[in-house]
């Protein structure tokens, strides 16, 4: 592959195609936390962009160092991204349900459950390292950027598309939340196994 328009365009696609995840999970937490500010916004949507950055490096350095063992690893990840999405999705599932009882109060999103959505909705662009294998090093790292760019602009929509329609319905933004990233995490389990 050459520096062209191409290799340009192939990257931005290949980053629209990753963060669609991504998005998913922006618009739940925008859902959820309606009151959200712009400064942990850019956070979220910039922990989002890192690890979709990071995890086509990581795979493209295991293909270049130690393939095989990636390749055992590969079959998990679908299992690690359900396990990781269905159990933050259950855990907003069955608190909206209480709270369909109770007074709504806003729950910020942690830090911790951040990282663990970033990791989850990422980890299948480890197998991205493979399609950009042939890409030399400064190549893969242009083509992580872009996807990192990419990625930032689209959780930055799903987080003010989910902040815009989470006030309209606060008692249910949580429930929609948790379905959503239970759904995402069945999509990438059920694709992934269909590729092994």
């Amino acid at each position: 592959m050459k520096w062209n328009v191409l290799f340009f365009f192939n990257s931005i696609m290949l980053g629209v195609g990753l963060a669609m995840d991504a998005f998913s999970v922006s618009l739940a937490n925008g859902l959820n936390e309606p009151e959200m500010k712009g400064k942990k916004m850019y956070g979220i949507a910039g922990v989002f962009a890192f690890f979709q950055a990071l995890m086509p490096m990581v795979g493209w350095i295991c293909v270049h160092t130690i393939v095989q063992y990636f390749r055992a690893f590969e079959k998990f990840i679908p299992w690690i991204a359900l396990l990781l999405l269905t159990l933050i999705g259950g855990n907003m599932l069955a608190e909206g349900i209480k709270k369909q009882e109770e007074e709504v109060k806003e729950k910020k999103l942690g830090m911790a459950v951040l990282l663990m959505q970033g990791i989850a909705t990422s980890i299948d662009a480890l197998s991205v390292g493979f399609t950009i294998s042939e890409y030399g090093f400064f190549m893969a790292l242009a083509c992580a950027l872009i996807i990192a760019i990419v990625t930032f602009v689209i959780c930055m929509t799903g987080l003010l598309i989910g902040k815009k329609f989470g006030t309209g319905f606060s008692k249910r933004a949580v429930i929609l939340g948790g379905v959503i990233l239970i759904s995402i995490g069945l999509e990438i389990f059920i694709t992934g196994l269909a590729r092994v």
